[in-house]
């Protein structure tokens, strides 16, 4: 059987084995990603004592490898610059996202051939812990390791301590908790990425009800591969497909009269909703392989970071389900909405993080606590906490001035339009409107798509001329991230 830290040891590049997924977890799982074979094949050597090291060449790959293991590893090391070429960050960027929605409590480090400020702000805005610039020291790697898997314990206390913020949006949330927790019915909790979704259905809605005794499962539904996911919930019998040994129990014979969280909900498949649906409608569903008729009594809560009723009106999610998933609904707000209380959570975590490796607990100069405050926080509390981490560990017991925390902040990914903006192209619609009419009574045949994309175009490589070049310049002045520039950029080479 192929051991988990070699990446040649006999195994298929494209698919892990299902061996692998069963082995014993004895010491903490790393993630290595980059298409360098030297640098992971170094990096499996130097690691390979301390940890079970994975390792891998592509954010597919990676992906499909995660699918396969029980438990999600506790540490990545990703690399931005992935295939497919060219190199760019936004594969790196996207796979980010993809292991923070695989496991909320991942910790990821960045490692990158470039050292650019805004690649790093953008990563660690996305949820990564630290960005490291290549050649890197494994000795450095080694200790932010370490310091990550301290940070995971502290943050598992941390998380159990209760919703933080006076405001009133978190007043609201906390009303409609103490509402639906003890209810029976289906809960959608909806909310941006990061804005912990998962602490309000573990801890609110599960661990302070009359329930907290049963079980309570969680499964991401953008964590497995979508043809594993019908097993997966509803169990299957012996032999109902090639591997199926035996029969097994899935997560709603196993949740019993418990609760059962379903995050990310929008990505399940079309064709299993309506299984799913039977479920929430009378408790019925059947194992894969089976025609005997079982029956849950467990509570579902589901979350998600899409619009479910866009998906709902694209036809990717069906109306039905949504109406039964969302008899009750909750908004986790974004910290931007929160006002005050981020210096709340920044009380909190600047303590807890402290107290978790034993450090003195950093101080905000007057400065620094302005840029706190006026600071929007797109990666919502997971980014502020990340941020909170990092500065306890270079600046344990000091005080931090303002620009050494304007450099942990990302400028350039902004979630709302700069106010002007809208009046701006207000007033100007007259004459957008007027330019409009001469070229459709001049143009015998418009093709609107390709003169809005013309206009874009035009748009785009005007804000690079005035950046000098400087792709995270231009996207500031797009008012769009640099990912966003660099996809639109590419549609042009494919057509």
């Amino acid at each position: 059987m192929p051991t988990v830290a070699g990446k040649r040891q006999g195994y298929n590049r494209k698919y892990f084995t299902w061996n692998v997924a069963l082995l014993p977890v004895a010491k903490p799982l790393l993630l290595i990603v980059d298409d360098d074979s030297l640098i992971s094949e170094s990096l499996n050597f130097a690691f390979a004592q301390e940890y079970d090291v994975l390792t891998s060449h592509s954010r597919a790959h990676a992906l499909a490898m995660l699918r396969q293991l029980r438990h999600p590893p506790q540490v990545a090391l990703v690399d931005l610059g992935l295939p497919p070429l060219p190199h760019r960050p936004d594969e790196g960027f996207a796979l980010i996202g993809d292991l923070l929605a695989l496991s909320p409590d991942m910790k990821i480090i960045v490692l990158s051939g470039q050292s650019d400020e805004d690649n790093a702000r953008h990563a660690r805005t996305l949820g990564a812990v630290e960005f490291i610039a290549k050649p890197c020291d494994p000795g450095r790697l080694a200790e932010l390791f370490r310091q990550a898997l301290r940070f995971g314990h502290d943050n598992q206390a941390a998380q159990a301590s209760g919703l933080i913020g006076e405001s009133l949006p978190m007043q609201r949330l906390r009303l409609q908790l103490g509402q639906y927790a003890n209810l029976a019915y289906p809960v959608l909790i909806e909310g941006e990425s990061g804005s912990g979704k998962d602490i309000v259905a573990s801890h609110y809605l599960h661990r302070l009800t009359e329930r907290r005794d049963k079980p309570f499962l969680a499964l991401n539904c953008a964590a497995i591969s979508p043809t594993l996911l019908e097993p997966t919930l509803f169990g299957y019998a012996k032999g109902a497909f090639t591997g199926a040994a035996s029969a097994k129990a899935g997560y709603f014979e196993d949740a019993d009269s418990g609760t059962l969280f379903l995050d990310e909900i929008g990505e399940l498949p079309l064709d299993l909703q309506p299984k799913l649906l039977r479920v929430l409608e009378n408790g019925e569903y059947q194992r894969v392989g089976e025609t005997q008729t079982r029956t849950s009594t467990a509570r579902i809560i589901a979350a998600t970071n899409r619009d479910l009723r866009q998906e709902m009106r694209a036809g990717r999610f069906r109306a039905d389900l949504f109406h039964r998933l969302s008899v009750f609904t909750i908004a986790v707000p974004p910290v931007r909405e929160t006002g005050l209380d981020r210096l709340l959570l920044l009380e909190h975590f600047r303590k807890t993080c402290a107290a978790g490796v034993h450090a003195e607990p950093f101080l905000l100069a007057p400065a620094a606590q302005s840029l706190w405050l006026d600071y929007g926080f797109p990666g919502n509390v997971r980014e502020l906490r990340n941020i909170i981490i990092r500065l306890t560990t270079r600046y344990a017991g000091q005080t931090v001035s303002a620009d050494q925390l304007r450099a942990e902040f990302d400028h350039f990914e902004s979630p709302e339009q700069p106010t002007g903006v809208a009046s701006l192209l207000a007033n100007d619609l007259a004459d957008v409107k007027q330019a409009a009419r001469q070229h459709l009574e001049k143009s015998s045949r418009l093709n609107l798509d390709a003169t809005l994309e013309l206009w874009q175009r035009g748009y785009i490589e005007a804000a690079i001329e005035l950046s000098g070049g400087n792709m995270s310049e231009a996207a500031r002045r797009l008012g769009i991230n640099r990912t966003t520039l660099y996809n639109r950029m590419e549609g042009w080479n494919r057509r």
